[in-house]
């Protein structure tokens, strides 16, 4: 667990950032009808394609992410979680200060975020996941079937018209930063339901839900 503080963006970068997001972005008040507005609005996957080449340094070609953990696997996710993820982080309501910057750029429009949307929603799986040891998986089966199943689906499917993403084949050290953060209150728009949920979680519990995910198959499209 040590080694996931590795990840961490200085304090002072994260801090001038969020600053940038609160000078560059409209009013959290306006965000609930832009994203009405963006899911009404059809993306084009094609032109999504075409957008996206700007954000495969970090999340990779075939959108697969980054095994260690830093950059989630986005292929296959629904297209609103990731409309709803980018307008929180632009908003300064979910804290990622490596993808701020890109997000409250002029040059990223919201037809470019409908149309990668699209594309990463209709893009087949491919690529490794970065999966955890396999050591307690019954522990990690029952915790995922009991707290967390009834949101993200049997097989890790997520919904997206309830904005809860995909999260089978997911990248385990990611899901345990991601859980520790919504744990923690670090992560900034987390869902007020999965605080409740993980909040008892021991650093154990934890590593053995994201590894049992880790291990999952892609949901099928």
């Amino acid at each position: 667990m040590g080694t996931l503080t590795n990840w961490m963006i200085p304090v002072a970068l994260a801090t001038l950032l969020a600053s940038m997001a609160h000078a560059q972005t409209p009013p959290a008040s306006d965000t609930s009808a832009e994203l009405r507005t963006l899911l009404a609005t059809p993306g084009d996957p094609a032109r999504g394609k075409t957008a996206f080449a700007t954000c495969q340094g970090c999340h990779r070609k075939n959108a697969s992410g980054r095994s260690d953990g830093s950059i989630p696997r986005l292929t296959g996710q629904h297209a609103s979680v990731v409309v709803k993820q980018v307008l929180d982080i632009r908003a300064g309501r979910r804290n990622n200060p490596s993808m701020l910057p890109y997000v409250v750029d002029p040059a990223f429009t919201m037809t470019q975020l409908v149309d990668i949307s699209a594309y990463l929603q209709a893009l087949p799986f491919e690529g490794s996941i970065g999966k955890g040891p396999g050591t307690d998986l019954a522990r990690g089966q029952q915790l995922y079937e009991r707290d967390c199943a009834a949101c993200h689906g049997a097989s890790g499917q997520g919904d997206a018209a309830t904005f809860n993403p995909m999260i089978a084949a997911q990248h385990y050290r990611y899901l345990v930063r991601e859980m520790i953060a919504i744990r923690d209150g670090s992560r900034g728009n987390s869902n007020a339901d999965m605080v409740k949920v993980v909040k008892p979680y021991s650093p154990a519990e934890i590593e053995a839900v994201s590894d049992y995910l880790s291990q999952m198959a892609p949901p099928k499209p």
